[in-house]
C-alpha cells in the first residue's frame, strides 16, 4: 500500500477512497467490506473528496478508538483493517489500510449475508447479488466455476466430435483424458460433466446458460445510435473465436480508400491484438453471472470486447498490465491453451500493450463498468493499415499501398510446396511441417497464405469445418512455378 501522506493528491478508485470525517459511518464501513471482498485498498480520512482539501479529524484518538468499535461491531467475518493517525502540515489524519481478505465475503451485519456484501468497482461501492457472492465464496474455496458438475448433464450431452476436432493432431479424447481435462467428473456412480465442458461443448449449453454466446456489432459512426450490421455468434468457444474474426475482418475495410489495401496482406484493425482480447474475454467471463453475453462493438475508431464478470478478488487492472494472472475458469483456460489458443499465461496483456505501442496505437483501455470488464482497442483512421505478412494480424502501421506490397514470409514459402500435388487438411500441412502447435501453424502459415491470396478454403462458408482442406490458387501456383523456374537456373 501506498504510504498515506503520499496518495492526497491521487484519484479515487478501486483501491482508494477519501472521506472527510465519521458523521457518515455506514459508507465507509461498506467501503471497508467492499475493499476487504476485493482488492483491498484505503480510505483516508480528514479530506475532502472533491477539492482534496485536507481539513483534518477534531479528537483523532477518540475517532480512532470509535471507528475500531464499529469495525468490530459491524462487519462479519470479523475484519481487522491497519489503522493509523498520520499528520499533513498541522493536520491529524485517519487512514484505515484494508487487505484482500481470506474470509470474504464480509457483510454489514444489520443487513445480513445476502444483501449486506458489496464490492468495489471503479470508485464506488456496489451490491454484490447472489451469483458474486458465491464467487466470493468460491475464490477463497479455491474452486473454480467451471469445474464443479452438472449432476443433470450425462456424458451423452457432451459433443464429442466437435471436442474430438479441436484436439485434432493433439491428443485423443478418450474418458481417462476428458477426465483428465475435468470434462467429465465422477458422481455418484455415473459420468457428468462439468460447466467448462457445457460452456466449450455441451449439446445443451443454451439450456444451462442461455447468456454463453457472442455479440457482435459494427455500428456507424463513435456511438451506438446507428448499427448497421450484426451477429449472434453460438459456435463452440474454440470455433467461435475465428466466427468473431472473420467478423471483424468483414468489417475491416469500408469505401473506396481501402479497395486497393484489402487485396495485399494489410488490414485496417490490429487483428493480432483483437484475437488476444478476446481470447481473453471468453477464458475470464463470469458465466454464473446472468443477463448479458460476451459483446464486440466495432465503431469508427475502436473496437470494445466486454465480458460479464469484475477482477477477480485480489486483482487490479494495473496487476493485469504487469503481467499478473488468476484463472476464473481453469477447465477453459486448460482447454485454450492445450489447442494453441493461449500460449503462456499471464502474457496476453503485456503482449497487447506491446503490440499496441510497436503499431503507433493509443495504449488499449481495460475498465470494469456495470459488473462487466470492458477492453477498448483503438484503431487508425485516414487509410492506415497493419502489415500482417510476419505475424498475421500485427506489424507496422503502413500509409499507402506501395508501402505494403505482399512479400511472403519463410513460413509461407515452406507451406506451399506442400499442396503442389493437390488438397490437404491441416493436420495434413502440419504433418508435412513437423508442427504440433495448431496456434502458430494458422497465425503463421494458414492465415498470412490466406491473406495474401497464394491458398484457399475447399469450404469457404464454413472456416471450421472438420473436412476444410486447403489448395493453391491460380495466384500460389503461378508463384510456386516461378520460384521452381528460377531455382532450376541456378
Amino acid at each position: 500500500m501506498i504510504p498515506p501522506s503520499d496518495i492526497i493528491q491521487l484519484p479515487e478508485g478501486k483501491t482508494l477512497e477519501f472521506k472527510r470525517d465519521l458523521s457518515s459511518p455506514k459508507q465507509i464501513l461498506k467501503a471497508i467490506v467492499a475493499f476487504a471482498n476485493t482488492a483491498g485498498g484505503q480510505i483516508i480520512i480528514g479530506v475532502l473528496d472533491g477539492s482534496r482539501a485536507v481539513v483534518g479529524i477534531a479528537d483523532p484518538l477518540d475517532e480512532e478508538e470509535r471507528l475500531c468499535s464499529l469495525i468490530a461491531d459491524t462487519i462479519a467475518p470479523r475484519l481487522v483493517p491497519d489503522i493509523e493517525l498520520f499528520s499533513i502540515g498541522e493536520k491529524t489524519l485517519l487512514g484505515v489500510t484494508v487487505y484482500p481478505s481470506g474470509r470474504r465475503p464480509h457483510f454489514i451485519r444489520s443487513e445480513g449475508p445476502d444483501q449486506g456484501v458489496y464490492v468495489r468497482l471503479g470508485s464506488t461501492n456496489r451490491q454484490a447479488d447472489r451469483e458474486l457472492i458465491e464467487e466470493l465464496h468460491r475464490s477463497c474455496s479455491g474452486v473454480s466455476f467451471d469445474e464443479l458438475p452438472v449432476v443433470d448433464q450425462l456424458i451423452n450431452d457432451l459433443d464429442i466430435e466437435a471436442a474430438k476436432k479441436s484436439f485434432l493432431g493433439i491428443r485423443e479424447l478418450n474418458r481417462e483424458e476428458l477426465q483428465t481435462l475435468k470434462l467429465i467428473v465422477p458422481m455418484q456412480g455415473r459420468e457428468v460433466l462439468t460447466n467448462g465442458a457445457i460452456l466449450l461443448f455441451g449439446r445443451k449449453r443454451e439450456y444451462s446458460f442461455p447468456d454463453a454466446w457472442i455479440q457482435c456489432g459494427r455500428f456507424r459512426g463513435t456511438d451506438k445510435a446507428d448499427i448497421f450490421d450484426h451477429i449472434d455468434i453460438r459456435d463452440h468457444f474454440p470455433d467461435a473465436v475465428e466466427s468473431v474474426m472473420l467478423f471483424l475482418k468483414k468489417h475491416a475495410f469500408r469505401g473506396a480508400d481501402f479497395s486497393a489495401i484489402r487485396r495485399k496482406d494489410v488490414w485496417s484493425i490490429p487483428l493480432t491484438i483483437l484475437r488476444e482480447v478476446l481470447i481473453n474475454a471468453i477464458v475470464h467471463a463470469d458465466y454464473s453471472q446472468k443477463g448479458a453475453p460476451i459483446r464486440v462493438s466495432f465503431f469508427d475508431d475502436r473496437i470494445e470486447i466486454e465480458n460479464p464478470g469484475i477482477l477477480l478478488p485480489g486483482m487490479t487492472i494495473e496487476d493485469v498490465k504487469q503481467g499478473i494472472s488468476k484463472i476464473r475458469n481453469r477447465v477453459i483456460a486448460r482447454i485454450f491453451r492445450e489447442i494453441g489458443l493461449i500460449e503462456q499465461w499471464g502474457s496476453g496483456f503485456r503482449r497487447i500493450l506491446r503490440d499496441a505501442e510497436e503499431l503507433g496505437l493509443p495504449e488499449p483501455v481495460m475498465v470494469e463498468v456495470g459488473m462487466r470488464v470492458r477492453v477498448t482497442v483503438f484503431i487508425h483512421q485516414h487509410g492506415e493499415g497493419y502489415h500482417v505478412s510476419e505475424r498475421i494480424c500485427a506489424g507496422s502501421p503502413v500509409r499507402s499501398v506501395t508501402q505494403s506490397a505482399t512479400r511472403l514470409t519463410d513460413p509461407v514459402e515452406r507451406l506451399l510446396p506442400l499442396l503442389a500435388d493437390g488438397e490437404k487438411s491441416s493436420k495434413e500441412l502440419r504433418s508435412g511441417l513437423s508442427m504440433t502447435h495448431r496456434h502458430n501453424f494458422r497465425e503463421n502459415y494458414i492465415h498470412p497464405a490466406l491473406e495474401a491470396g497464394f491458398i484457399e478454403m475447399t469450404i469457404p462458408e464454413k472456416p471450421s469445418s472438420r473436412l476444410q482442406q486447403y489448395r493453391l490458387t491460380y495466384k500460389g501456383r503461378e508463384h510456386l512455378a516461378g520460384k521452381m523456374k528460377t531455382e532450376n537456373l541456378r
